[in-house]
């Protein structure tokens, strides 16, 4: 099994005719995802041809769900346009859209989402590399030939360390690894895929990746709820890693703004945190994974 994406997906590409959209389609392709249509008004009706595989472009979302049965759509519109591209894929009852953008707005991000809630359509992202069940399917940007299949549910914020972590345990191979985002409000958090990864019998084991002053969820505590809901909900072994021990205080940093304020935000508050709920938490991606490997080989 595998969480919200499985090799059963139909995926639509919102943006498929653009250099972007055409670039991670042919590599989704590649990786033997069920990409089923594209999604551009201006060109519905063509059909393009991804190395002998041809893809219909369709007029709007709701169309190319009926064509198909698409049930999974990949946003890879600029930012000014997500907004409506979201809107239009939960109006039309999507049950998954990936929000590759980077840059898109925060109002209008709280606007797609809360459209995207109401109407009953998950949303990963926005400025997310996206989403991968090795030997499955892929939505998004995240590469398929690093890692290879196993019973490791990884779940992150950061697209660099995604693909660090799946490479230093290739070895081991992964249910599904989800890049939730890195803007201030993202659709799915690191608590919606623990609790999927909990109840999904093929995932033994969690890796949940953090950055410092995470500002995610309101108030810059997203890896402190997180923990305590592991506390209390989770009972496979998790592991940590916190991006960030090196970070100076009082300086804005990284690619979410992230703030250091004393203790608060930093990256030893939140290994205290989720140590304290039994979470192995690594200073690095490599010693991570050692932990990893540590767990499993000792059966916790």
């Amino acid at each position: 099994m595998a969480i919200h994406l499985t090799k059963e997906s139909k995926i639509l590409v919102q943006g498929m005719t653009g250099g972007e959209g055409m670039k991670h389609t042919r590599r989704m392709l590649a990786a033997g995802t069920n990409v089923v249509g594209g999604v551009n008004p201006r060109k519905a009706g063509r059909t393009v041809d991804f190395h002998d595989r041809p893809v219909p472009v369709f007029g709007s979302v709701a169309e190319g769900m009926d064509a198909t049965g698409a049930d999974v759509t990949v946003v890879f519109v600029p930012p000014a346009f997500t907004k409506a591209a979201v809107t239009e894929a939960a109006d039309a009852g999507i049950g998954l859209a990936v929000v590759i953008t980077e840059g898109v707005p925060v109002h209008d991000s709280v606007a797609f989402l809360d459209r995207a809630r109401k109407r009953g359509t998950r949303v990963i992202g926005p400025n997310c590399p996206g989403l991968i069940s090795p030997g499955q399917s892929g939505a998004g940007i995240i590469p398929a030939d690093i890692t290879k299949p196993g019973r490791i549910g990884l779940v992150t914020k950061s697209g660099t360390l995604t693909y660090q972590l799946m490479y230093e345990l290739r070895d081991i191979g992964f249910s599904t690894c989800v890049g939730i985002g890195g803007d201030p409000v993202v659709g799915t958090t690191h608590i919606d895929c623990l609790t999927a990864f909990q109840d999904d019998p093929e995932t033994d084991l969690i890796v949940l990746i953090g950055e410092i002053g995470e500002i995610g969820e309101i108030g810059g505590d997203a890896e402190e709820r997180a923990a305590a809901y592991i506390r209390d909900h989770v009972t496979k072994p998790v592991v940590g890693h916190i991006a960030g021990f090196t970070a100076p205080e009082g300086r804005t940093m990284g690619h979410a703004g992230a703030i250091v304020s004393g203790s608060s935000g930093t990256a030893r508050a939140k290994q205290q945190a989720l140590e304290a709920a039994g979470v192995r938490v690594g200073r690095t991606p490599t010693e991570t994974a050692r932990h990893v490997l540590a767990v499993l080989d000792s059966g916790a």
